[in-house]
């Protein structure tokens, strides 16, 4: 990629960043949806689970593959492709006529989604190469979260109670157009030195190993078990088929030597907890608000201000402790403050009471806000920058992954608690082992993020990139004989 002016970068990054609004924004404006989704359609909660993790399995069972394929094609190219798949599918899912329609529309959505982020990621990696610029850019990305988190649940509300729900993807529709548009004027192209061959085994396991996965946790409270067991052994099998497979290739989709790094290990981990939490969290709070206190989708939007707004702040905040102090103090902050968010809904009942509710809120947004930045900076930093599109899928793949379980287990959690009940009977305490799973998550973002941020993880990360830069230079070099 050519060198750039410091005005060309911040369009660039602005660009890539409209990318990951409309992906972020229309998974925040269909929580607060979910509700009038169900009366329409008809939908149970598992019903309600797939209208989500539809679009997140998809989206995380492409990611890497798209990275690489970003890699080798050219990062533009299939970044402009990604915008007019997305944008495609959002207009279909607005004209859904039933649940099943609309959850194979997310599906088109997530393959056109799939090829944005974590391409939009490679792409700034690759704009900013001074570290600490690079961590302010990813500071600000995150911080694109933070307004999606804001906007979302005002927007959806608006939109739902003055227009309907259909009317949520339409947003969609002038920012693909227009990210489009600019991406193809203002962003130059960019690829690998040497392109990665494709791995079709690699892809049909990781398949395999998340939608079963997902099926059986979704389909576990309503399903027998005799029907459930395949799938878990499906998922099993692939689990072991890539850890077998994967260590064979010479270009393997995931490049199990990533994971030596403990930075990029944690991160990994980190991204699934964090973004299991939040994927919970919504899904819970979204049900709350309008299936038990009874309140409209946009008074149930400003409710979730207070989340919203402190994840808005926090992010660039993080972005900037990142830049300066490395990943550690963030993730700590993180941790401890989604570990006491998930305790006070848990052991508290804090949803029962407004001021406790908003303090919950305002916790876990701070939470959340300080999380994103460290998942990626981490992913990519140290990494031979021919790879960065692969080890930015794969933190993103964690955290559609992470989002994915988060809907599964809390909303299977909470199917088998309420079963047959009234919501408003029995939600606070069927949501209880929800809210414990979030503070699970929060308590192994704490542990895990100081573990990994050390001198000792640095290390490994030093000697993991030299192992891969050094592989490169030998495949080179017997390429070139």
């Amino acid at each position: 990629m050519p060198e750039l002016s410091h005005r060309r970068r911040m369009l660039v990054l602005a660009i890539c960043c409209m990318s990951l609004l409309i992906v972020s924004l229309d998974n925040t404006v269909l929580n607060v949806a979910l509700p009038s989704v169900q009366k329409e359609l008809h939908a149970s909660t598992a019903g309600l689970q797939w209208t989500i993790d539809a679009y997140t399995l998809v989206l995380a069972s492409l990611l890497m593959l798209s990275g690489s394929t970003a890699d080798r094609l050219g990062r533009k190219r299939v970044f402009m492709a990604g915008l007019v798949v997305f944008t495609i599918g959002s207009a279909l899912c607005s004209i859904a006529p039933n649940l099943d329609a609309l959850i194979a529309f997310r599906m088109v959505q997530a393959v056109g989604g799939s090829m944005l982020n974590p391409v939009a990621m490679s792409i700034i990696t690759n704009t900013f190469t001074d570290p600490r610029e690079r961590a302010r850019a990813i500071g600000a990305w995150g911080a694109v979260v933070g307004i999606s988190m804001a906007a979302g649940p005002l927007v959806g509300g608006l939109l739902v109670e003055s227009v309907g729900w259909r009317s949520i993807f339409w947003i969609n529709l002038p920012v693909g157009v227009a990210a489009f548009l600019l991406t193809l004027r203002y962003v130059p192209e960019s690829r690998a030195p040497k392109a990665r061959r494709p791995d079709p085994v690699g892809q049909v396991l990781v398949i395999a190993l998340f939608g079963a996965l997902t099926y059986a946790i979704i389909e576990a409270p309503t399903a027998d078990l005799v029907a459930v067991l395949p799938f878990a052994a499906i998922a099993l099998a692939a689990l072991a088929g890539l850890l077998w497979y994967e260590p064979r290739r010479d270009q393997p989709l995931i490049d199990l030597r990533f994971f030596r790094s403990a930075p990029f290990s944690g991160a990994t981990v980190i991204a699934v907890c964090g973004f299991a939490a939040l994927g919970g969290f919504l899904f819970l709070s979204t049900l709350y608000l309008q299936n038990v206190r009874g309140l409209d989708a946009l008074h149930a939007g400003l409710w979730m201000l207070p989340m919203a707004v402190p994840t808005f702040l926090c992010a660039p905040l993080s972005g900037r402790l990142l830049g300066t102090l490395g990943p550690r103090v963030p993730l700590l902050i993180a941790g401890v403050a989604m570990t006491a968010s998930g305790v006070l809904f848990a052991a508290f009942e804090a949803q029962t009471s407004n001021g406790t509710l908003f303090v919950g809120y305002v916790l876990f947004g701070i939470g959340f806000g300080f999380v994103n930045a460290p998942i990626t900076n981490t992913a990519v930093s140290g990494m031979p920058r021919s790879q960065a599109g692969v080890a930015a899928a794969v933190a993103s793949t964690s955290r559609q992954l992470g989002q994915t379980l988060g809907v599964a287990v809390i909303g299977a959690v909470l199917a088998a608690r309420v079963g047959s009940s009234s919501y408003r009977e029995t939600f606070v305490s069927a949501a209880a082992p929800g809210w414990w799973v979030i503070a699970g998550c929060g308590f192994a973002v704490l542990v895990v993020g100081a573990l990994t941020s050390g001198r000792w993880a640095r290390g490994t990360a030093e000697r993991t990139a030299e192992r891969l830069s050094s592989n490169e230079v030998r495949q080179a070099a017997g390429v070139g004989a």
